[in-house]
């Protein structure tokens, strides 16, 4: 099974990209054309740092001896889950995910290793190629059905075989426009299912016990199903026979109306999320004035739901507190609002055409004064609406004083001595 959608870029325009050494630089967003493309499964997260590890397919070879790489997520990044915003704390291991993906913008200050950047090649230890790339800090991570959502594609499913509640499906990623069989040019794959497959229809979660009970899926046996459309949720399962490459259907949705109570439930949850944390940001310019005043504009990162950026209004107060490419809140023994500055929003304002992925295209304009260590151009910051809940966050998502390395990468000193 081949990592690239249906409607990517032919195979030798990518390797014209992969050649390119592109590097995001401090204070703009990069374009997502420039990003390199891969896909694997999430096997480790490292929520409050915004990195984990990635088990990559690659182009053949033995899957499940893929090691997992390591990634890092940068700090305008845009993740996604069911089709709504999402923080890497609400994405399960072992979700296969749709990576976009950049060189670390500063070598010096990664919060992952540093990898070689020809290391897209085979090299010893590995099974197949594309397995261990050097743009492991992210721009767009995506689980299958944001992906599909946003490229205007679905599975269509031609074929199950089924025993016991569990089997295969023969299915292919395709244009969601095109008629049930779809264009033809996909490449259709053989995907795994059990018991424990969720099937949503409407509001309801069935199990694939309550489609045979139903008689719309066989007890045993194959059926054929006429290139039905829906969306999957995808994950990876060692598998018996040997296979070297094959993925698992975690999740069906067969309607529309499935796919969209997942996005709605997950929405809220996000929204909730950066209500507490603050929205991220960062600084595009500071204007001194006297006594420690300054008028500061930020543009607010992309990828919310569009209420929390409507929270943002002339005339309104703000707090904003330096943070650290990981997010987390930067100073303060008390939690991120010890040290905030605060102020009256002057202007918002949105940026003409389409905002570059990462970027919301809202530019907020606040004066204060108290102007922190963190109020620089190109500094990433957090910002809220003085109207969102004032709550202490977690000691592990902010830094103190900024002496303590272990702040930022916690080592197990971390744990109690018994």
């Amino acid at each position: 099974m081949h990592a690239t959608a249906a409607n990517e870029e032919p195979k030798t325009k990518k390797q014209e990209q992969k050649a390119e050494v592109f590097r995001p630089e401090a204070g703009k967003f990069p374009p997502l054309e420039k990003a390199y493309t891969y896909r694997g499964e999430l096997v480790f997260v490292d929520h409050v740092n915004r990195r984990g590890s990635v088990r990559v397919q690659g182009e053949g070879g033995t899957y499940f001896r893929n090691a997992p790489q390591p990634f890092a997520l940068l700090p305008y990044a845009v993740v996604r889950y069911h089709g709504a915003p999402a923080d890497l704390r609400d994405i399960p291991l072992g979700t296969v995910l749709h990576i976009r993906g950049f060189l670390p913008p500063d070598p010096k200050l990664s919060a992952v290793p540093v990898l070689p950047v020809d290391n897209k090649s085979k090299i010893a230890g590995y099974s197949g190629t594309g397995v261990a790339p050097a743009e492991n800090h992210i721009l767009l991570l995506e689980d299958e059905p944001s992906h599909c959502q946003r490229e205007g594609l679905v599975w269509k499913l031609k074929e199950l075989d089924i025993k016991d509640s569990e089997g295969m499906i023969i299915a292919k990623r395709a244009p969601k426009a095109d008629g049930a069989g779809g264009d033809g040019k996909a490449t259709e794959e053989k995907l795994t299912f059990d018991a424990a497959t969720r099937v949503w229809r409407g509001r309801e979660c069935l199990g694939i016990a309550d489609l045979v009970t139903e008689g719309i899926w066989p007890a045993s046996g194959k059926k054929a199903l006429d290139g039905q459309a829906v969306q999957l949720g995808i994950t990876w399962k060692p598998t018996p026979d040997g296979v070297f490459t094959r993925f698992h259907i975690s999740d069906i949705w067969l309607d529309d109306a499935a796919t969209q109570r997942a996005a709605q439930n997950q929405t809220e949850q996000h929204k909730a999320f950066i209500r507490s944390r603050w929205m991220p940001a960062w600084v595009d310019n500071v204007e001194y004035g006297k006594f420690g005043r300054a008028t500061v504009t930020v543009t607010l990162f992309g990828g919310m739901d569009a209420s929390l950026y409507a929270d943002f209004k002339k005339s309104g107060q703000v707090l904003v507190n330096g943070a650290e490419n990981t997010l987390k809140h930067a100073g303060g023994g008390y939690g991120p609002a010890h040290m905030a500055s605060k102020g009256p929003i002057l202007d918002v304002t949105k940026v003409e055409g389409e905002a570059p992925v990462g970027s919301s295209g809202i530019q907020v304009k606040f004066e204060t004064d108290l102007v922190i260590e963190g109020i620089r151009p190109t500094r990433v910051i957090r910002i809220r609406p003085a109207e969102w809940p004032q709550v202490q966050v977690p000691r592990e998502e902010y830094l103190g004083d900024g002496t303590d390395a272990g702040d930022r990468f916690p080592t197990p000193d971390i744990f109690p001595k018994y």
